[in-house]
């Protein structure tokens, strides 16, 4: 028999890249007739201890997770350009539901000029099309929005457990990094998940508060702190696991240090993110009937 035929499909990859005593080792396992549950579980123990990385697996995950990203902005009829491009948001439930940051949406519409929320589908420049958002709830405390559109539903993605997320994962997150100056092309970076701790931290001197730490204190929760350089247009972008695709938070701000403007010039690679358990009571709040 082919040795090669021995190893469940997917393998041979990362076995042909091992240590030959290793391969010798899986080798007279599979020859010995064990179980291929087995051999898979040492082979991927083996690849694991030794650093290599499972790229494949994570390009089909990708692959999966970008048709269900958009950008979120507004659009004016008689702006020159008439889109802009904001952020980022995500397509959840049936589709024609999209979750971002609700500081993105915090300035008012020019309803004398048409002006309105909008999702942008599409890739690149050239095939974009623009749809009507409106905005059903929010949660300002959290940061969090829900755009409902018309028309045809967006690819959504699932939402995972957020409460079972340990410190030290390896996740991702997808979306516009500098809004529309690379067009409409998500881009994906990987995060580490540094540290899960309290938004708000007691200050040495009420001096020190103000209106949004007071707020903070008042409705006290924890967020994700990524070891990971995002932009101002990430904001609204899914966090999710690379085994399963599914959203484990939102991004929603970065550490600056300085003025704002380092957020691009200089960013400090540390970037922060909404549970998705947070997502989840959203919208059981706004939909009750949704499934």
């Amino acid at each position: 028999m082919n040795r090669k035929s021995l190893l469940p499909p997917g393998l041979y990859r990362i076995y042909r890249g091992l240590p030959g005593s290793i391969r010798r080792l899986g080798v007279s396992w599979a020859s010995k007739r064990r179980t291929s549950s087995l051999l898979r579980a040492v082979l991927a123990l083996f690849a694991w201890g030794l650093g290599l990385p499972a790229l494949a697996d994570i390009a089909d995950t990708v692959q999966l997770v970008k048709p269900g990203v958009v950008g979120v902005g507004t659009f004016l009829p008689t702006g020159r350009p008439p889109a802009n491009l904001m952020g980022t948001g995500f397509a959840v439930l049936d589709g024609h539901y999209v979750v971002s940051c609700a500081h993105i949406f915090s300035k008012p519409l020019d309803s004398e000029k048409r002006e309105m929320y909008a999702v942008f589908v599409g890739r690149g420049r050239q095939q974009i099309s623009v749809r009507a958002a409106e905005l059903v709830a929010s949660d300002k405390v959290r940061d969090l929005a829900l755009l409902k559109i018309a028309g045809d539903p967006l690819p959504p993605l699932k939402l995972g457990d957020s409460d079972k997320v340990r410190e030290g994962w390896q996740l991702y997150f997808t979306g516009y990094p500098i809004g529309s100056i690379l067009g409409l092309n998500p881009s994906t970076h990987r995060a580490g998940l540094a540290a899960i701790i309290p938004v708000f931290t007691p200050v040495a001197a009420a001096a020190l508060l103000n209106s949004h730490a007071l707020k903070q204190a008042a409705s006290p929760y924890e967020v994700f702190e990524l070891d990971a350089v995002a932009y101002p247009g990430n904001s609204g972008s899914p966090v999710w696991n690379p085994d399963t695709g599914e959203v484990l938070g939102v991004v929603n701000s970065v550490y600056v240090r300085g003025a704002r403007e380092a957020a691009l010039s200089a960013p400090s690679g540390i970037s922060y993110a909404i549970p998705a358990k947070y997502v989840r009571r959203l919208l059981e709040q706004a939909l009750p009937h949704a499934p």
